[in-house]
């Protein structure tokens, strides 16, 4: 698409410390404005927000449903203590309920993705007793310390636990092929739901509160597991009596084709947790949905924590606007545009010899990089710290108006935009895509 050459905005602008941040990589833009897929700079210029920011801006930019409901609410009550009960909040409760897989009954609120997920390991560890919780390598629920400790990023969870690090935490492979030797996806579920029942034998059953899991892989590259995988799953956590927990903060409200990740493979799980697209990111808000047994637990044993801002009636107001614009129009609009963005994205595998993988579901995509030569990413960031030729594709990408996004290790970029994107926008992000791949090789 073309960019307008603008002035940058002036140096002495002061800015906050972005996270993230690197004394290297300190060129990240300012943006003021938003529409649609389309996000502007300081300086007016354009780009197409093929990272929906952090995998999260669900509804694209300016919302007009979702910016009215904000309003109404806060004309009403702007604030509603999280210990005590608010029309909007119930209604949001009964909305979720609505749309979750079946086995879910009721809901916790929270404020941020981290934060469900800490609130469902504490439920876990109260309701089953058990200390322990299970989570894959390259996964990522967070960056608090208790969520980084569960977090199998290496580059997260290492920078955290620096200093200190927090117990009750074991790690399993995820069920993709670089981590087993199989020569076909039912082979390869099988060695994955083997190697998990190893470590569950092995860490003991009676010591393990639950496992912890993305349906479909958000940051860590948007790989889906092979078929059968999760069915396996669910039966071993029956067997060792062993909860699951969802983790669908990124793929929940659309970004799979489904209301959740879990749907699109038939898992039923003990706990969901949820954040992100909620509310389209418009304002924050997170939570844990439960079974009935855990419901009636906590309802007669109580829950003695909080958090000032969890549920809070204006986060709310946006994710039951937000939930009215996914099922009216934008649930409909995944389904019938991520075929064509898969297709495009695919092709590039086909084209480019240094693509060696595409991956997701819905609008969530991995693009994997590896060097022909030996079949090894061309630098593993986990090891090296070497110049990465996927950070000069996103560069490059950027100055020529798309943002995608650093995938979790940076072997690979992730492909997620807005879920009111259209084909066209599809074939202008991947076309500048292309074409920052052949700058980068």
């Amino acid at each position: 698409m073309a960019i307008e050459q603008v002035d940058d905005e002036p140096e002495s602008a002061a800015k906050t410390i972005p996270h993230w941040y690197s004394a290297d990589n300190d060129d990240v833009p300012t943006l003021v404005d938003g529409d649609g897929v389309e996000v502007f700079d300081a300086g007016g210029r354009a780009y197409l927000d093929f990272q929906s920011q952090l995998y999260c801006v669900n509804a694209g930019h300016s919302n007009q449903r979702i910016i009215d409901a904000i309003a109404d609410q806060l004309a009403r009550i702007p604030y509603v203590s999280s210990g005590t009960h608010n029309d909007t909040r119930n209604e949001l409760v009964t909305r979720l309920l609505e749309v979750a897989p079946d086995s879910m009954s009721q809901t916790l609120f929270s404020i941020s993705g981290s934060e469900a997920n800490e609130a469902a390991v504490m439920l876990a560890r109260e309701y089953a007793d058990a200390p322990k919780i299970l989570t894959r390598w390259r996964s990522y629920h967070g960056a608090t310390y208790g969520t980084a400790s569960l977090t199998g990023d290496t580059e997260t969870h290492s920078f955290i636990e620096s200093h200190a690090a927090t117990t009750g935490n074991a790690k399993f492979l995820p069920p993709i092929p670089a981590a087993f030797d199989a020569d076909s996806p039912e082979a390869l579920a099988e060695q994955a739901a083997n190697h998990l029942e190893f470590v569950i034998r092995n860490e003991g059953p009676d010591s393990i509160a639950a496992i912890l899991t993305e349906i479909v892989a958000g940051s860590s590259g948007g790989f889906t597991a092979p078929p059968g995988y999760f069915d396996r799953v669910r039966e071993l956590c029956d067997e060792y009596d062993i909860l699951l927990i969802a983790d669908e903060v990124i793929t929940g409200f659309g970004r799979t084709g489904e209301w959740f990740g879990a749907q699109s493979e038939g898992v039923q799980p003990d706990l969901m947790t949820f954040a992100k697209g909620v509310t389209s990111s418009y304002v924050p808000l997170a939570g844990v949905m439960m079974n009935a047994e855990i419901a009636d637990y906590v309802a007669e044993e109580g829950f003695d924590v909080g958090q000032t801002f969890a549920g809070h009636p204006v986060g709310c107001a946006a994710g039951l606007a937000a939930m009215d614009v996914y099922e009216n129009e934008l649930l409909e609009n995944t389904r019938s545009v991520a075929p064509h963005l898969e297709s495009r994205l695919t092709a590039l595998e086909e084209r480019f010899d240094v693509v060696s993988s595409v991956h997701g579901r819905g609008l969530l995509w991995g693009v994997e990089f590896t060097d022909p030569e030996t079949g090894e990413p061309f630098v593993d960031p986990r090891v090296s710290d070497a110049d990465n030729p996927v950070k000069t594709v996103l560069s490059a990408a950027g100055e020529n108006g798309a943002i995608f996004g650093m995938g979790r290790p940076g072997i690979q970029l992730l492909v997620s935009p807005p879920l009111c994107v259209t084909e066209t926008e599809i074939d202008g992000a991947v076309d500048i895509l292309e074409n920052a791949i052949k700058t980068a090789f």
